[in-house]
């Protein structure tokens, strides 16, 4: 319970915002400075849940029991893709979770009875005495995050960033039952969420993960959210039946990296680390979170899955967490002196349980060794232990029986049930922001003529975002959201009921002059580091939505946008081109609600208001990140809090528009055609001579190699690379200048190719990146393109790992992308660039040194 800390208090939280832009880090300090943390400073916290000495004396029986070797087998979590049943059986896992888009038994999209029978299996194993092991239940977490979205049919609730603008922590608590009530269904009883972060700089790629820059939003959410996912501590609904654990993400300040970058540091001051980045976890933890998730950044250089006086003094010393903290994906293998196979420091710092995806069983093997040598102690890895099995007790993991025995097990009627998709549709009505409503045009009147188009107005994949049935949400269709609702879906059904006229249009055009345009458009999906933007800029898709709305304005068509996105962005132009603009955000599966707020009743009133305020300030310009409100020179477009209602009558007038700054495209080095900064060359034997291959004109190139521009969907969109077999020859993509790939690494991401193999190769085909001949690695992809046929476009993806696994620095690189041969092949290029993991995660043979290639 809170003991002797009062929070946010309305006159500081000003000067608490203004001091997160006062940084430790600066020139003149000291590393000691740096480094400096007070676990006394810190809220001082008792845990609400009651201490049991029953339920300790029932873990210290079965710790009696267990080897070093079963101890560490409970620290450790393995994804699905790289465990069986067998090794949780053989190894005694702890834990197992499902990364994001990894389904049951390899499959795109599983069924909830495929999802519970491998949680029996899962358990079977775990539970299995045969050859003398410990009967300890495995724990499954996934990440619920909007809903039980990694599964079919489930309820898909409004991102968290929509949530925020509701100012309900009461829909929040449903929301987080409701969800918890579906993750049961399909045999899970963890979910990583919620999402605690207090972002600061909106350019991070999750901010949509977040409730709000302001922190007492995110403390008031966060007990709200807890609660809903695990019950009220100290209550007979703590943890049982409908409810599964929760955990508060990520311990600490990922939400202030400098420059907003993913995985990134957190330079702010240890008070702005406690007073703004910490709110949502003391009330998280008041309300008897269960479970921590260390944060994959740093703070001021060292990175948090290593910080002993975070995770260890203050989080369970002066906090009194009595749970375990988990890891984040592989986040242990980025503290410095260790590997995704080798950390006992992550261990020693306080982390309990790791998450280490592929590589868990050399990190069980080295753990196990650490442990029995004196570096890791054993009371350390006892006290990790202890939480471990306390949680799962708590829990009833082991009186519960199997998955498919346990409250609401295969009740595949409560996935997307309609109570949970009428709260998901109240969440979305709630958390739309209207940001301008000349004339009130809002709500649009009984018996208009409404023309719908835009790329997300039937479009329920779009409108979900990122985290939704695969990790960057990016590849849904309409089909996969049984019960889902497009706004298109709303707008249709709102009108049809106000006797008013809807039309959708896939390229906007019309046959009739309609009286209101209503364009749906916005961010496509993204998750994690690939959400990443050096600016807060929009820009319109290849739709150009902005030229539309101008082109209905024109005619004399009121026009109304409804804009998509996982964060304020630079929008001007369009708010100018439309006399309503609405901001959705990420509204989930129940789009629907969007109409029921923007178009009127049958006696032209308005059958829902606005209800939702800015829980993010808004940029005037795009390069105006970070930006919250208490900031020194705080100059929004529309402050923190703002939102019209319709008993608003304020006019927008025509804005001032700004130029949007270039930035470079990091996720393609080539995409019809090279993409700046980047630059195409080859080499070959035996002069070695670098000549650029231009985007146009004159191609110079050695004898035994040759380039040529080629056609593919629009003119000289893709480049033929010839090889003679003459000699050793290459090309490559380069950048002058070095490109960090090592969280892209870590996150499975791969380097995918769009070709067409023109004449299949006569010998090895090397692929590779790297940084010069002594951090260069590469893979032999002659068997993969042999199975081609001749003349077919196909994709090629290779994991990052791979390379790295090959001898390449992947933090440094300059050459990211190289195929070369020295036999006769042909193949024609259109794509390259990084593509989130696919199925297959597998390497091809990897060269540890091409002997007789130059890499630069």
């Amino acid at each position: 319970m809170l003991q002797t800390h009062t929070l946010f208090k309305a006159a500081s939280i000003l000067a608490l915002s203004v001091a997160a832009s006062a940084h430790l880090g600066t020139a003149d300090a000291t590393a000691d400075q740096m480094q400096e943390i007070h676990p006394e400073a810190w809220p001082k916290l008792t845990s609400p849940i009651k201490h049991d000495q029953a339920l300790e004396d029932r873990i210290s029986v079965i710790m009696a029991k267990m080897s070093i070797e079963d101890k560490v087998g409970q620290t450790i979590q393995g994804e699905l893709r790289h465990l069986t049943p067998e090794d949780v059986r053989k190894y005694r896992l702890g834990s197992v979770l499902n990364g994001g888009g990894s389904q049951p038994y390899g499959k795109k999209i599983a069924t909830p009875e495929d999802w519970l029978r491998l949680a029996d299996e899962f358990y079977d194993a775990s539970m299995d005495t045969s050859e003398g092991g410990i009967a300890i239940p495995i724990l499954w977490g996934t990440d619920a995050v909007h809903g039980h979205n990694n599964v079919k049919g489930a309820t898909i609730f409004p991102h968290n960033i929509g949530l925020g603008a509701a100012r309900n922590p009461n829909l929040i608590r449903q929301i987080g039952h409701a969800t918890a009530r579906e993750v049961r269904v399909t045999g899970q009883e963890w979910s990583f969420a919620p999402t605690l972060a207090v972002v600061r700089d909106d350019r991070w790629g999750r901010t949509y993960e977040s409730y709000s820059e302001h922190p007492q939003i995110v403390a008031d959410y966060a007990k709200a959210m807890v609660e809903g996912i695990q019950g009220a501590a100290n209550t007979d609904t703590f943890l049982t039946g409908d409810h599964v654990i929760a955990s508060a993400k990520h311990f600490l300040g990922d939400g202030g990296t400098d420059g907003g970058k993913d995985q990134g540091d957190n330079i702010d001051s240890e008070e702005t680390l406690r007073d703004i980045h910490a709110a949502g976890y003391v009330t998280a933890l008041d309300a008897g979170v269960q479970t921590v998730m260390a944060s994959f950044s740093g703070w001021n250089g060292r990175k948090m899955h290593g910080r002993k006086m975070l995770l260890t003094d203050v989080l369970k010393g002066q906090m009194d967490f009595d749970g375990f903290i988990v890891g984040d994906w592989n986040g242990h293998g980025q503290v410095q002196g260790c590997t995704n196979e080798n950390c006992p420091e992550t261990y020693n710092a306080g982390l309990d349980m790791v998450m280490v995806p592929e590589d868990w069983k050399a990190l069980y093997h080295n753990t196990v060794s650490q442990v029995k040598d004196g570096t890791i102690p054993l009371e350390r890895l006892d006290d990790a232990v202890r939480r471990i099995l306390r949680v799962k007790i708590r829990a009833g993991l082991f009186d519960g029986g199997k998955p498919s025995s346990r409250a609401l097990a295969a009740k595949t009627e409560v996935l997307g049930h309609r109570d949970h998709r009428a709260l998901a549709r109240q969440a979305v009505r709630e958390s739309l922001v209207l940001l301008k409503n000349n004339d009130g045009l809002l709500p649009i009147k009984p018996n208009s003529t409404i023309l719908v188009t835009g790329d997300g107005a039937d479009n329920i994949g779009k409108q979900s975002g990122g985290w939704t049935l695969s990790w960057q949400g990016n590849d849904n269709q309409n089909s996969d959201f049984p019960g889902g609702t497009s706004i298109w879906d709303g707008i249709k059904e709102a009108a049809d009921n106000n006797g008013s006229k809807a039309t959708l249009s896939a390229d906007g055009s019309y046959a009739e002059k309609p009286d209101v345009a209503i364009v749906v458009f916005g961010e496509n999906p993204y998750a994690e580091f690939q959400g990443d933007r050096d600016y807060l800029a929009y820009g319109s898709s290849k739709n150009n939505e902005v030229e539309l709305l101008r082109k209905y304005q024109a005619a004399g068509i009121k026009t109304v946008a409804v804009f998509l996105s996982g964060r304020p962005l630079y929008t001007t132009p369009e708010l100018n081109a439309s006399d309503a603009f609405v901001a959705a955000w990420l509204p989930g599966s129940q789009g629907a609600g969007v109409g029921d707020v923007i178009l009127s009743g049958q006696d032209g009133n308005p059958s829902n208001d606005f209800k939702g305020k800015l829980s993010f300030s808004w940029p005037e310009r795009a390069d105006q990140g970070p930006l919250n409100v208490g900031d020194e020179h705080y100059a929004p477009l529309f402050a923190y809090g703002y939102g019209l209602s319709y008993t608003d009558s304020k006019n927008l007038p025509v804005l001032e528009e700004f130029a949007v700054p270039e930035t470079a495209n990091s996720d393609y080095f080539f995409n019809d055609g090279v993409v700046s900064p980047y630059k195409l060359f080859v080499t070959a034997e035996p002069a070695w001579s670098l000549e650029i291959a231009n985007n146009g004109g004159e191609l110079k190139v050695a004898e035994q190699i040759a380039v040529e521009l080629v056609d593919r969907n629009v003119q000289e969109d893709a480049r033929r690379i010839s090889f003679s077999g003459q000699a050793q020859a290459a090309a490559m993509l380069k950048i002058f200048d070095t490109l960090d790939l090592s969280r892209e690494t870590n996150g499975d991401m791969q380097l995918g190719m769009t070709i067409r193999v023109d004449s299949k190769p006569e010998g090895p085909v090397y692929l590779g990146m790297g940084c010069g001949n002594e951090c260069f690695g590469g893979v032999d992809i002659a068997e993969r393109l042999s199975n081609f046929t001749t003349g077919e476009w196909v994709n090629v993806n290779v994991p990052l790992k791979c390379f790295r696994a090959a001898g390449a620095d992947m933090e440094k690189l300059e050459t990211l992308w190289r195929v070369g041969t020295d036999k006769p092949f042909a193949f024609t290029i259109n794509k390259v660039g990084l593509v989130p993991p696919q199925a297959d995660l597998s390497c091809p043979p990897i060269i540890k040194k091409i002997d007789g290639i130059k890499q630069d």
